[in-house]
């Protein structure tokens, strides 16, 4: 790892900070972590390996915070975070396989199409619904594909989680937010695993920023589970168009 300046440092260990509340409330966090790696120094690939060093720390601090107030179902969601586990470690390895730049055209358009979902959808709430779709279908089928999705790239992960715990699985706002921290938790571990083993992440600033992840993630976990929809549905709306309009930025 090259020497970083200190004013660098406590740029990155801010950005970390910022990126874990947004992440533990609607996802995203990565937007703000890797281009202030890349501005850091780091090249692309050290930049998204150094990302999941301290990308996992958000999640598994929102995770647990959701779970301390009961929002987490273990028994029943501890399958799909293995193979959320299982995906993303394949997709990880197909980085340098698979066309990342092409793919990188439609996300900007899912992203603005989740943001209208939360804008001008009536009626969701914190409140669970029928389900539409069997949990070992879910696990097969959606959970399996983000999981994949967020080791290959990893932008809106957390968002097409919700998404499907909100429209397939029946959950209310707060618990699917709960969930997906969950889940996205597994997939970053997952890439994680594979990235130390095919790049180099700059371990120690990973591991700082990690912890300036734990305190952020905290703040939003709180936050979220206060007012729950309330809070999250605006937040959402707010961090898939920003998404949306990084991700268009670095297309032009």
């Amino acid at each position: 790892m090259p020497e970083i300046a200190g004013d660098l440092f406590a740029l990155l260990m801010i950005a970390a900070l910022l990126a874990g509340f947004i992440d533990s409330i609607a996802g995203g966090g990565g937007l703000i972590t890797v281009p202030s790696l890349v501005l850091a120094g780091a090249d692309p690939v050290t930049a998204l390996a150094t990302n999941k060093v301290q990308g996992i720390f958000a999640p598994i601090s929102a995770a647990a915070a959701y779970a301390r107030q009961g929002l987490v179902d273990l028994r029943t969601q501890w399958p799909m975070a293995m193979a959320s586990f299982l995906a993303s470690i394949g997709g990880a390895l197909c980085v340098t396989l698979l066309p990342v730049d092409t793919l990188r055209l439609g996300l900007p358009v899912l992203l603005i199409g989740i943001a209208l979902f939360f804008a001008f959808k009536p009626g969701l709430d914190d409140l669970d619904r029928a389900r539409r779709m069997a949990p070992l279908l879910f696990g097969a089928t959606l959970v399996p594909f983000v999981g994949f999705y967020d080791g290959l790239l990893g932008p809106g992960a957390g968002s097409f989680y919700m998404l499907g715990f909100i429209l397939l699985a029946g959950q209310g706002v707060l618990k699917a937010t709960a969930h997906s921290k969950l889940l996205n938790a597994a997939s970053n571990l997952g890439g994680l695993l594979t990235f130390a083993v095919i790049a180099e992440p700059w371990w120690i600033v990973g591991l700082a920023m990690g912890a300036s992840q734990v305190v952020g993630a905290q703040l939003g976990a709180r936050l979220a589970v206060g007012r729950g929809a309330r809070l999250i549905k605006p937040f959402l709306v707010v961090v898939s168009t920003g998404m949306a309009l990084r991700l268009i930025w670095d297309l032009i």
